[in-house]
């Protein structure tokens, strides 16, 4: 049996009409004659999906009880064995509950479709678990509930259901979509315009890429090259010319005049890598493309047309944009060039515009030479052996062995040349031919010792050792440029490896990035300038090293990165091939600069959302807990004053014992609202002594009913290094917390023991537990689970014991109990070994 196929109907938020249309296709399926069932659909009180589940066959939910209540889950062991067509299966990213077959509702699906079943499915863009970040930042809220991407873009089908913020907001509005009574707190907040603006922009290019793969898919298994108007993806070729911002400029103005322009600008660079371009004149282009919204990429290719014509119609686009050629008119004989071979192979699938620019026809310049830099003392040996070693040589050959023959002697002057080219490159080889040729002719020739030859043949044999000799030189010093040059291109290689590697590994530590290009070049100094703009004086955003140049025109080198940032390193002056690397130093150091400073932001404005946080559920908790108690004082205070009943001495203690009760509980409930607000105001000094722990533990459970607790704490305990105070209402939360949720007749167990340099203690309750996804959101400020009964606190007990516990190096985490229930692990820090200290006061608690 084949695998199933999965539809998805994809929104941007809750209400868009995904269920509706999913619904909707199930009762077209069934017209049909197709076999579906509803495998797992909420309507969620809303009456128009509500009827349009009649008459569809549900399979029966599986009832699971969770922490003292009942939920139901789909039932996948039914289906599978209902074995329908097509099931329906609504929010793919819920989370089951705990006991459930699997943990996701996803993984059922992938269940079903694995037993050969039809699924259809619904799901928010929100929920994608790519974008929970974007969408925090958008919304300020966190979704918890997720699936992987990869699971949606697997999808046989994805079907966007859209619609515009102003419809959707009526809908709410009209009660189609949330209960009157939670409306208007869902269009403040998270159904604001701009939050379903964003989400919609989010949906709709999402969906837009998953189009784009399908395409892209289908051109690949049909093997088609051409290209698909789609829509408007525009090519600009780049060669590192000054031309190119001109040619970006006018690729975007062509994009803005259709919907859903692209720009795309290309730079073909050959392999050899030796064609460099200027590292300045790229930056200010990716800039200057990214910007106006297009992408910047890099292409090797030997034949520039080609390379260029594959990646357009690779990306499936539909315009390319070059330069005029920058070529001088003679230089046409050499061939057309690449405007003018693009524009005649792009076929007619492929519009090319050719643009004028300033530097057409003013030619490319001359290529610099770049010596072997063989190093001073190597140059003036090979100086030595080119000029000295032929006069050497021949004087030897003259006087000591005269008769060898003028092959013989042409030989070894050959040897001298190699030599020279060895030791100091072309030139000494060039000067040792040379002179190498005058001795053989005044030498070695006839007539002797004059600087003319009678025989053809030897004046054949010279012309043939100066040719030799010459190319030998060449193709030496080219072997030592060549060696040097991939020496250069590897020491390239691996920094720009670092860089791309310290973008991956996320190391986005901007003044570590300039002590390694200060480090790599050796240079005195290295700083990133920032400004304004051209009329603003310059500003030093990040330095390292000695004192760094103000401006870029006082320091040593200066690298631009757009109109108002600049690298800027002092020390020495550089060759100009480091100018590349410097230029990737320089692009990284900009990223850098800008993920740092919104790194900041992000926290800033995370800070102002929980300060917000915090204050909105301070006021939730002083309109009902502090409010409950003080009714009930009020209460009884009025009760006791009143002249009109007489109270039996039972009621009047029953009165004043409500009084009591309830200024306890306001005692309690003020002191961790002012315990929370020294731990936002990070004004908690803890004092740290040697203390016992079978001192403290005891202390701390006074406010607890007897018999609630049983306490196991060793005598033989090690001493633990805390605040004393704090300590002890760090324990009196967590047990107080454990007595609240452990049921009748079931006391909380308080234990210690001594692990490696800690003493851990343990409250061990059997109440209902809490779930693994839960375990650490209960030590957030004002968290109440479902099991707490109402006026039981606001939930600042647990988030005042961790904020403590962190205080005084300790750590408190939450663990399950065997059997059922919650287990808090308190490990406290052991004392130096050492005599006792002597007891100390409640120091900061």
């Amino acid at each position: 049996m084949g695998r199933g196929r999965l539809r998805i109907y994809l929104g941007a938020a809750p209400g868009v009409g995904k269920t509706y249309a999913m619904l909707s296709e199930a009762h077209r399926r069934i017209e049909r004659g197709t076999d579906v069932v509803v495998g797992f659909v909420e309507h969620h009180g809303r009456p128009r999906t509500e009827v349009m589940l009649h008459g569809l066959e549900t399979v029966p939910r599986r009832a699971l009880e969770h922490r003292g209540a009942a939920f139901t889950e789909m039932d996948v062991d039914a289906v599978l064995e209902r074995v329908p067509a097509v099931a329906l299966v609504d929010e793919l990213a819920h989370t089951n509950v705990p006991g459930a077959r699997n943990a996701k509702r996803w993984q059922d699906v992938e269940e079903l479709l694995r037993a050969g079943i039809d699924v259809v499915s619904t799901v928010n863009i929100q929920h994608l678990e790519s974008l929970g970040d974007v969408v925090e930042s958008i919304t300020g809220i966190r979704q918890r509930e997720t699936v992987p991407d990869e699971v949606v873009r697997r999808a046989d089908q994805i079907e966007l259901v859209d619609m515009s913020p102003q419809a959707l907001r009526r809908r709410m509005a009209h009660g189609n979509v949330y209960r009157p009574d939670k409306v208007d707190a869902a269009l403040s907040h998270y159904f604001r315009p701009g939050n379903l603006t964003a989400l919609r922009e989010l949906a709709l290019l999402w969906t837009a890429d998953r189009v784009d793969e399908y395409l892209r898919q289908y051109r690949g298994e049909h093997g088609i090259r051409t290209t698909w108007q789609a829509r408007e993806r525009i090519v600009v070729g780049l060669t590192g010319g000054p031309e190119g911002r001109t040619l970006i400029r006018r690729a975007a103005r062509l994009a803005e005049k259709g919907a859903g322009g692209e720009v795309l600008a290309v730079h073909i660079a050959a392999s050899d890598g030796l064609k460099a371009v200027s590292p300045e004149e790229s930056a200010v282009q990716r800039t200057l493309v990214e910007d106006l919204g297009g992408t910047f990429h890099h292409v090797i290719g030997e034949d520039v047309p080609s390379a260029l014509l594959d990646f357009a119609r690779g990306v499936n686009a539909t315009q390319i944009v070059l330069g005029v050629s920058r070529r001088r008119a003679w230089q046409y004989v050499l061939g057309p060039g690449v405007s003018a071979t693009v524009a005649r192979e792009s076929g007619p699938d492929l519009d090319v515009h050719i643009v004028t620019h300033d530097a057409a026809a003013k030619g490319r310049g001359l290529p610099v030479v770049r010596g072997a830099r063989l190093g001073r003392a190597r140059i003036a040996g090979g100086w030595l052996v080119g000029v000295l070693g032929p006069a050497l040589l021949g004087l030897l050959l003259k006087t000591v062995v005269p008769d060898l023959g003028l092959a013989n002697d042409m030989l070894l002057f050959l040897t001298l040349t190699v030599a020279a080219a060895l030791l100091g490159g072309v030139l000494p080889a060039l000067a040792s031919a040379a002179v190498g040729c005058l001795v053989l002719n005044y030498f070695f020739t006839t007539p002797f010792h004059r600087f003319t030859v009678s025989d053809p043949k030897n004046i054949v044999a010279i012309v043939i050792f100066v040719g030799v000799a010459v190319s030998v030189a060449s193709v030496v010093d080219l072997a030592a440029r060549r060696t040097h040059q991939a020496a250069r291109l590897r020491a390239e290689s691996e920094i720009l490896s670092f860089l791309a590697g310290s973008i991956l590994r996320g190391e986005n530590s901007l003044d570590a990035l300039l002590e390694r290009l200060r480090e790599t070049f050796a240079m005195d100094s290295v700083a990133l300038l920032e400004r304004d703009g051209e009329a603003e004086p310059w500003s030093c955003a990040a330095a390292v090293g000695g004192t760094p140049a103000g401006r870029p025109e006082d320091a040593d080198i200066g690298i631009p990165v757009g109109d108002d940032l600049a690298l800027v390193l002092s020390g020495r002056a550089l060759r100009a091939e480091d100018r590349r690397v410097l230029g990737a130093f320089a692009a990284q150091a900009a990223v850098a600069l800008d993920r740092q400073r919104l790194v900041g932001q992000a926290e800033e404005a995370r800070e102002l959302a929980e300060s917000d946080r915090f204050r909105t559920a301070l006021l939730a908790a002083v309109s009902h807990d502090l409010r409950t108690p003080l009714a009930g004082i009020k209460a009884s205070v009025t009760s006791l004053r009143s002249h009109d009943v007489t109270w039996s001495e039972t009621d009047r203690e029953a009165l004043l014992e409500g009084i009591e009760e309830g200024a306890d509980r306001l005692a309690a409930l003020i002191g961790n609202l002012l315990d929370m607000s020294r731990l936002n105001t990070g004004t908690v000094v803890p004092m740290i002594r040697e203390t016992d722990l079978d001192e403290v533990v005891p202390m701390a459970l006074s406010g607890v009913p007897e018999g609630s607790v049983e306490l196991d704490i060793p005598e033989t305990l090690p001493m633990v290094a805390v605040d004393r105070g704090l300590l002890e209402r760090i324990v009196a939360n967590i047990v107080e917390n454990a007595v609240k949720h452990s049921p009748e007749g079931s006391p909380v167990l308080v234990s210690a023991g001594s692990l490696h340099d800690r003493v851990v203690l343990r409250v061990v309750d059997r109440g209902p537990g809490v779930p693994d996804t839960a375990k650490e959101h209960i030590f957030e400020p004002f968290q109440r689970l479902g099991d707490a009964p109402r006026g039981a606190g606001v939930g600042l007990g647990l988030a005042v014991a961790r904020g403590f516990t962190e205080a005084i190096r300790a750590t408190l985490t939450a663990e399950d109990t065997p059997g059922g229930g919650l287990t808090m692990v308190l490990a406290l820090p052991r004392a130096a070994a050492g005599p006792p200290a002597p007891p100390a006061g409640r120091g900061a608690g």
